[in-house]
């Protein structure tokens, strides 16, 4: 695979405009209560409700939660706790078993996943989703939404989108250089290495020109040399005036690029703060590592609790004569 050193840490694509949104985004969340279920000044996305079970297991379970427009919010929770599957629900990929969800303000009940991302809110994959025997540029300009070509009877007439695909095919190149893959263009994707994959399919999102950049563990399985230039894209997302929600498990990512993050366990959220005062809670914590897991027992507990298991001996002892 091919090496992943010498890339540059960050990526300078802010726009005044979407600066100033971003810092006013931010601002405006220094009011918001810590509490699961925070109301949000300006929430891009609000779901209500949202259950999803899989037979006797209830996956998913979150009665609030908004998501601030203009800032990068983080989803973090143990293995299990139903991130990736809320992800799914969000962007049309499941459909919950019941609740109700919008995307500034147009409810997305029943939308399939493809009209979604017309609508500006798309998403990236824990296991990347290249299409392998397509070449890195081919990919791009698959990512571009409402293409004439791709009805039937326009496709037979090259007039009516010839244009429009040399038009995808410079802002593709714009991104390919932007993401450090330009000398990849004219390589098949599936020759890329992982880290170079997840930087395509974060390129490809762009060309739909969305809103909201959902990233589902962006970092997972990313060569350290390229872990900062990734975090250096996604603070990019924000300071050019998008919406970023992600799922993470490096606490470190969490902590040096996020605004606001969301904790779920168990199919709920049970915390939400800035990444300082989330990290501290001792819900959080608790969550991650068992609950009570530092408290020290007393002489009596300790006695009580041996007592208990030399009688759970004894009587399968009796059970088994």
């Amino acid at each position: 695979m091919p090496a992943e050193t010498n890339l540059p840490t960050n990526v300078e694509a802010a726009t005044p405009e979407g600066l100033e949104r971003s810092r006013a985004a931010r601002a405006a969340l220094k009011q918001v209560e810590t509490e699961p279920g925070a109301k949000k000044p300006d929430p891009i996305v609000i779901a209500d409700n949202i259950t999803r079970t899989f037979g006797g297991l209830t996956a998913v379970d979150v009665e609030h939660v908004e998501i601030q427009r203009g800032v990068i919010t983080a989803l973090i929770g143990p293995n299990g706790a139903g991130k990736t599957t809320f992800f799914n629900l969000l962007t049309g990929f499941d459909r919950p078993d019941t609740g109700s969800w919008s995307f500034n303000g147009t409810s997305l009940n029943k939308v399939p996943a493809y009209k979604v991302a017309r609508m500006g809110m798309v998403r990236t994959f824990q296991l990347t989703k290249v299409l392998a025997k397509l070449t890195v540029l081919e990919n791009m300009r698959v990512g571009a939404t409402r293409q004439r070509g791709e009805s039937f009877f326009s496709a037979m007439f090259a007039p009516l989108w010839r244009a429009e695909e040399e038009a995808n095919t410079e802002k593709a190149n714009h991104l390919l250089e932007r993401f450090l893959l330009i000398k990849k263009r004219e390589d098949f994707a599936g020759e890329l290495s992982g880290g170079q994959r997840k930087l395509l399919e974060m390129a490809r999102a762009l060309m739909a020109d969305p809103e909201l950049v959902m990233l589902d563990e962006p970092m997972a399985g990313v060569n350290p040399a390229l872990k900062q230039s990734l975090l250096g894209h996604v603070k990019s997302l924000r300071d050019e005036g998008r919406t970023v929600l992600f799922v993470e498990h490096d606490m470190d990512m969490v902590r040096d690029i996020s605004d606001w993050v969301i904790v779920m366990a168990q199919g709920k959220v049970i915390a939400e703060g800035p990444p300082d005062s989330v990290m501290g809670d001792q819900r959080v914590i608790d969550a991650y590592l068992g609950a009570h897991h530092d408290t020290a027992l007393t002489f009596e507990e300790e006695e009580r609790i041996l007592a208990e298991a030399e009688k759970e001996l004894e009587e399968e002892a009796e059970s088994n004569d």
